[in-house]
């Protein structure tokens, strides 16, 4: 998303180390036709630029296997069907997510997207837009790359507008990619503005909010414990991280969550950009955490979701 795809990511990527080749990762994804379901809470319906060289996944260090925007979805939707992934929240330029949703209309939830390149959409033309179930989701809202924090006051009928209509907002929380605050795309980006705490006053004005807090809150594993502790409505997803941090690293902080008891409020996603690979690697993420339980797993890919955005578990 935005800078070079990667400010979802909002990690350390050069200290990245490839998990499994690229290959394994795919010839994974076809072969378990009897896999449960999965809802991935967090994917991107981005565009490719044309005539640019294609982005490096930041983890095996390849390129983007899909040559065209048009191939990023068609193969982000095949790897969905393969994993038995029967929804995902998607976001990104409006007219691709369109698309998206075109060419799948019933696995696809609508998020509006916003970071630097996208700015807060028209209220009134939001409004026309859930109340019409064009769009499902209010995010992810990566505001930090736009130089605001999540308690900024221009959000604030945004978060009335979200109460009122029942609908879920999505938040980026977390930090960014080495340098961020000295790209041209991202001169007011700032570390304070990706701490989850900065979500109470929020959560405090708009009690019926549904929250979650995209990246797991990473690194702020105390604040986003903290969150989750006083405020029940408030989930985490664990995108990008499952897949793009070191696995002994994304396992630690994932057990420390389960550990604190918040394993009913995880949520899986995948954060795909334009690797489509990269939904697999997501799941085998979750898949190779052995100190949990088949049931906590089922949880976290599909039944949390579930209860969350409210959908007829069958």
């Amino acid at each position: 998303m935005g800078k070079a795809f990667f400010n979802c990511a909002g990690l350390a990527l050069l200290l990245y180390v490839p998990v499994m080749p690229l290959s394994q990762v795919l010839s994974q994804a076809g072969v378990d036709g009897g896999r449960p379901p999965i809802i991935d809470m967090h994917l991107h319906a981005f565009r490719l630029d044309d005539g640019k060289p294609l982005p490096l996944n930041p983890v095996t260090g390849r390129p983007s296997a899909a040559r065209t925007s048009a191939e990023v979805r068609d193969s982000s939707l095949a790897v969905l069907e393969r994993y038995n992934i029967v929804k995902a929240v998607v976001s990104g330029p409006p007219e691709t997510v369109d698309q998206w949703r075109e060419a799948a209309p019933d696995r696809i939830i609508v998020g509006v997207h916003v970071d630097e390149a996208n700015p807060l959409p028209d209220l009134a033309r939001l409004r026309v837009e859930i109340q019409a179930g064009r769009v499902h989701v209010l995010g992810e809202l990566a505001l930090q790359y736009r130089g605001m924090a999540p308690n900024d006051p221009r959000l604030e009928p945004y978060y009335a507008l979200a109460e009122e209509l029942d609908i879920p907002i999505a938040i980026h929380t977390g930090i960014g990619p080495p340098g961020t605050p000295y790209d041209p795309c991202c001169p007011d980006f700032r570390v304070t503005f990706g701490n989850p705490i900065l979500v109470e006053e929020v959560l405090i004005h708009h009690p019926r909010l549904r929250i979650y807090l995209m990246h797991g809150g990473a690194p702020y594993l105390q604040e986003t414990e903290a969150v989750l502790s006083v405020y029940p409505q408030v989930y985490v997803d664990l995108a990008t991280i499952n897949w793009i941090l070191p696995r002994e690293e994304f396992h630690g902080y994932l057990r420390e969550l389960m550990r604190a008891g918040f394993g009913k409020r995880l949520l899986f996603g995948s954060d795909q950009m334009v690797w489509p690979e990269a939904i697999g690697m997501a799941v085998e993420g979750i898949e190779s955490a052995t100190f949990l339980t088949e049931e906590e797993k089922r949880d976290i890919f599909y039944n949390n979701a579930v209860r969350f955005l409210k959908l007829d578990g069958k």
